[in-house]
C-alpha cells in the first residue's frame, strides 16, 4: 500500500515538505509506503474545460507534472495534499494543479481517485488554515474519496523554513492523521481479502438549474 503526498508549496523543502515528511515517517512505522510529489516552481495552467482529456486520456497540457501525478495516483492507494496558506486559501498553483488532475482523471475513464482515502494539510504563519482545508477537501468530496482526519484540524504553523518543527501539537496531530490513514487502508485491504465488493456505481445523472 502506498500514499502519495502532494507538496503544493513553491518551496520544495520548506515547511509544507517538513509537515508531509512527518506524515511519511509515521506511515513508514505503520508499514505503509509513501512518496512526496512536488508540483514544481513553474507556472501551472488552470483547466480550460476543453474536454480533450476524454479523448486523449490525459490533460492536453503537458508542460507541467499534472499528467505524471495522475499516472502515479492510478497506482497509489491514498492521497494527502499539502499547501501553504496564501490569502486565506490554498496556493493558486495547487488549486490549478488539482483542478486539472481531478477533471482529467475523471474524464479519462481511469479509476484514479474513487474510494481512495484522502486528507489535506495546511501550513500557515498565522491564519487561514481552516478555509484552506475546506478548499482542498472539496476535491475529495466530489470524487467519492473518504476524508481521513486527525484529532484536530490538519494544520501546522511556521513562517521561516523549519519553524513547523516547533509546533509540537500540530506535528502530533499529523501523526494521528497518518496512523488513521494507515488504519483505514488496512481495513480496506482486509475487506477486499474477505470478498467485500466496492459499492455499485450508477450511471451519473446531471440536472442543470438553467433550462
Amino acid at each position: 500500500m502506498k500514499v502519495l503526498l502532494l507538496n503544493g508549496s513553491p518551496h520544495e523543502n520548506g515547511n509544507t515538505f517538513l509537515a508531509l515528511s512527518e506524515i511519511a515517517k509515521t506511515l513508514k512505522d505503520e508499514g505503509i509506503d509513501s512518496e512526496i510529489f512536488y508540483i514544481g516552481k513553474d507556472p501551472v495552467a488552470s483547466c480550460r474545460g476543453c474536454g480533450a482529456c476524454a479523448k486523449l486520456q490525459r490533460c492536453v497540457f503537458d508542460k507541467d507534472r499534472v499528467n505524471e501525478f495522475v499516472n502515479k495516483m492510478v497506482e497509489a492507494d491514498a492521497l494527502i495534499a499539502g499547501s501553504p496558506v496564501h490569502y486565506a486559501g490554498a496556493t493558486g498553483a495547487i488549486t490549478a494543479f488539482l483542478g486539472r488532475a481531478f477533471f482529467s482523471g475523471w474524464r479519462s475513464g481511469k479509476d484514479v481517485f474513487r474510494l481512495k482515502p484522502a486528507a489535506a494539510v495546511a501550513v500557515a504563519r498565522r491564519a487561514g488554515t481552516s478555509s484552506t482545508l475546506d478548499q482542498l477537501n472539496k476535491f475529495f468530496g466530489i470524487s467519492q474519496m473518504p476524508v481521513i482526519s486527525g484529532r484536530y484540524w490538519n494544520d501546522v504553523y511556521g513562517q521561516t523554513p523549519g519553524q513547523v518543527n516547533e509546533d509540537l501539537e500540530g506535528l502530533q496531530n499529523l501523526r494521528f492523521l497518518a496512523r488513521n490513514m494507515a488504519y483505514f487502508l488496512k481495513c480496506k485491504e482486509a475487506a477486499k481479502n474477505e470478498g467485500i465488493e466496492p459499492p455499485k456505481e450508477e450511471d451519473v445523472t446531471f440536472t442543470n438549474f438553467v433550462r
